[in-house]
């Protein structure tokens, strides 16, 4: 493990927003980064920001979530392959491996990225995942008789089952979309307190999926809770799409999937505000919108602006990216998160 010490205090309030590239740049023009960033469409090698390697179709181009800390001190360094920032209360990593350098199987690879994965939060004091990206090339191609995202589920797992961790009640949020170039892309956000994880009573939760969805089941929530300090809740929804209990439907049709994915990030919505006092909206969602087809973006765009209003923050501030969703059938998917005062029930 190596570790750079940046700056210094003690503070463990966590905060975020939605900047443009170039304000997000602007503020590390001083010398002194921001905690961390997760970046879309943003160049690579920005150390503190970590990039989803995917093309942006938003008309505002490269954006970025910063998070950020009050006068933290942060250190920033890499447990085998996993690089990371931390103030000892929060962590942001992330985890590139590229298949072809690397020689291994996609199910070696995930196990291996979650193996190092869970050393990072071991040994910097955080040991509870709150959120988790995955990205990885061409998710429904053939991966020699199992589809590649059943190859990743499958390591996943066993790297969660490995280190003694939630792999079914209890997993964290997370999304894992298909990539057209690139490595295997891991990006996640841990802490000292474990969230409080959410599902959506339209669906079936995707741990419990039948063996028909592979061998193994997709290790996450449909979303987590999580107290992110001075006096604030964070709600992290995973990716949704157009599946009712554990089927996809309106086949075919992406401004129908659109509005069913909308029913059910309101489904989880109402779900979260049953289990505290934090109250949220879906028109005030921070949301990162996947479109299968480029040529889908205006009609996506069109049916998030009708139902929501053109004006609502979630309509505004999207980033869209285009992205294989994890079922063939799927055209579109949507995470988000979202925060409010308030707090959580015991």
């Amino acid at each position: 493990m190596t570790v750079q010490v940046q700056d210094a205090s003690s503070s463990s309030h966590l905060r975020v927003e939605r900047l443009s590239l170039p304000d997000s740049l602007a503020l590390a023009a001083g010398g002194k980064a921001p905690f961390a960033a997760l970046g879309y469409g943003t160049p690579h090698g920005v150390a503190w920001m970590p990039t989803v390697n995917a093309r942006v179709l938003s008309p505002n181009g490269a954006m970025a979530d910063v998070w950020h800390l009050t006068a933290p001190h942060i250190e920033s360094g890499t447990t085998g392959i996993a690089r990371w920032r931390t103030d000892g209360h929060w962590l942001l990593g992330a985890i590139d491996l590229d298949e072809a350098a690397e020689k291994q199987g996609l199910t070696e690879l995930a196990r291996r990225a979650y193996s190092d994965l869970f050393k990072t939060l071991d040994q910097a004091g955080t040991p509870h995942l709150q959120r988790i990206w995955n990205y990885l090339p061409q998710i429904n191609a053939d991966g020699g008789g199992l589809e590649r995202y059943r190859q990743f589920n499958a390591g996943r797992q066993e790297a969660f089952l490995e280190a003694g961790r939630a792999a079914f009640e209890g997993a964290p949020a997370a999304c894992a979309l298909g990539i057209h170039q690139g490595a295997l892309s891991i990006r996640f956000l841990a802490g000292e307190q474990a969230p409080l994880p959410v599902e959506n009573p339209r669906q079936v939760s995707a741990y419990r999926y039948p063996e028909t969805y592979g061998p193994r089941s997709p290790t996450f929530s449909r979303a987590a809770l999580s107290d992110i300090g001075d006096g604030n809740i964070a709600l992290f929804i995973s990716g949704t799409a157009s599946i009712v209990g554990h089927e996809t439907v309106h086949h075919g049709d992406v401004r129908e999937q659109t509005r069913e994915t909308l029913r059910n990030l309101q489904a989880v919505i109402t779900a979260a505000n049953e289990r505290g006092t934090a109250k949220f909206a879906l028109a005030e969602l921070d949301c990162v919108v996947y479109v299968r087809h480029p040529s889908d973006t205006e009609a996506v765009r069109g049916i998030i602006q009708s139902t929501l209003g053109a004006d609502a923050p979630m309509a505004r501030h999207a980033v869209y990216l285009e992205a294989d969703i994890c079922r063939s059938d799927l055209l579109v998917e949507i995470e988000a998160h979202t925060v409010a005062a308030g707090r959580l029930r015991a």
